[in-house]
């Protein structure tokens, strides 16, 4: 049993603090979904569809910002080698000007290489030089400069000799984006299904089918697959739970009716033979039986539903009004360090100490000692010391089994004993942090 020391807990006995109290949580309402009428609620009905959406976006949203970046990046390039052909052909006329031979040859030769419209005018006007069809909207004009002296100019046209296809333009980048956004397809597909794979699974086990489980792809790795071996346990957990608790009804059922029958048959001979104190003491037991069933079922469903209360107590006091509970001896309380305080619940706690002495009392043939003993540096435990013979082998864990009962035969039934008591000690400990072990003493006789 754990006791006030500040400390994070190591050891197998019951750690003071009783972890998990105090922690509350913040309920925030959920956020209104998309008001986008059947589109939205068509989006908003299935992730693989709102991952298709968002993915299609992302590849429209990335295709905008290449193509920003490459205009930015790209035109001061483009304008740079625009200047450079400027300059070049700007030359080559200089160098051949005064030769008009020279200077028509070149004009067919880049109209006829380069499949463009060319114009060679001087400064006055006139054309002195054309290749190909006349050019009245010149795409390009260019200076003819010689010593810093312009000679003339040369106009081009050429983007009415090439077809304007918007569609030939816009068709690759199309393709593209429509393949990626296929893939995003079938990658959205992927993510999503092990995520309707555990909703369904949640839904069903939600609707009571206790066998489900989240059957995931063989190939499903990472989270999914962590979350899906996640909830297999936890519905593995519920399942069981529910059958222990069925099983603990119909065991419980059971032993209550021997009481109740045994009852009606001693009020039946009350009535016929005046009331013999034998009798009258039977009935006692039997009510005394019922009660402890009772009390024992109340403090189990304290612990399925978590109502623990911790509080600040002392171990002497509590291991002593444990004793007066049972009715023993305040001298067979033995602590073996200083009083301490420790941090739990004062009922549950309580019963679970006058369990382990009516343990020893009804199959230890006694109580020896109740002893509170310092278990390192952080920890305390109660050790219930009996004068029996010892635990059988096997049955150092066994004892802790609902229903199990040590003694055989009606021996059990005359003890009064209902196999919950032990049980029942050992999830009051585990409520705290702890665990309830057992061990036979060197000198004869068990501890618990």
């Amino acid at each position: 049993m754990g006791w006030h020391r500040w400390g994070p807990p190591e050891d197998p006995c019951i750690p003071p603090q009783m972890r998990g109290f105090g922690r509350h949580r913040r309920h925030h309402g959920h956020r209104p979904p998309w008001h986008l009428g059947r589109l939205g609620s068509f989006v908003q009905a299935r992730l693989r569809r709102r991952l298709f959406v968002l993915f299609g976006l992302t590849i429209l949203v990335t295709v905008l910002v290449v193509s920003g970046v490459m205009h930015l990046v790209g035109g001061t390039a483009w304008q740079q080698e625009t200047e450079r052909v400027r300059s070049f052909v700007g030359h080559r006329f200089a160098e051949v000007w005064d030769t008009p031979a020279e200077r028509a040859a070149l004009v067919r030769d880049i109209s006829r290489d380069l499949a463009v419209d060319v114009e060679l005018t001087d400064m006055s006007g006139a054309v002195v030089a054309r290749g190909g069809s006349p050019c009245t909207k010149p795409d390009v004009t260019l200076p003819v400069t010689r010593d810093g002296m312009q000679l003339g100019t040369v106009q081009s046209c050429y983007l009415r000799m090439r077809g304007r296809n918007p569609i030939r333009s816009v068709l690759p980048l199309g393709i593209a984006v429509l393949v990626l956004w296929t893939a995003a397809g079938g990658i959205s597909y992927r993510l999503a299904r092990p995520v309707d794979t555990l909703v369904k699974a949640t839904q069903e086990l939600g609707a009571g089918k206790m066998g489900t489980r989240a059957s995931l792809h063989r190939h499903a790795t990472g989270e999914f697959a962590v979350l899906a071996e996640s909830f297999n346990d936890m519905a593995a957990r519920i399942e069981k739970q529910m059958a222990d608790q069925r099983e603990l009804l119909a065991a419980v059922s059971h032993e209550l009716r021997t009481p109740l029958a045994r009852l009606r048959v001693l009020t039946e001979l009350l009535r016929d033979g005046g009331g013999n104190p034998r009798t009258l003491d039977q009935v006692d037991r039997e009510v005394v039986e019922l009660d402890a069933l009772v009390g024992e079922l109340l403090a189990s469903s304290r612990l399925d539903f978590g109502q623990l209360t911790p509080k600040a107590l002392e171990a002497g006091l509590l291991a002593a009004q444990a004793l007066e509970r049972s009715g023993l001896s305040a001298t067979l309380l033995q602590p073996e360090t200083d009083d301490v305080m420790l941090m739990a619940d004062a009922t549950l706690l309580g019963r679970a100490l006058v369990n382990l002495l009516d343990n020893a009392r009804r199959h230890g043939t006694g109580v020896e000692a109740l002893r509170i003993q310092d278990h390192g540096t952080e920890h305390l435990c109660f050790w219930v010391e009996d004068r029996g013979l010892g635990l059988l082998p096997g049955e150092e864990t066994r004892i802790f089994l609902p229903f199990y009962r040590k003694d055989r035969g009606g021996e059990a039934r005359e003890a009064g004993s209902l196999g919950l008591g032990l049980a029942l000690v050992q999830r009051i400990a585990r409520a705290h942090g702890g665990e309830a072990f057992a061990e036979n003493r060197p000198g004869g006789g068990a501890r618990v």
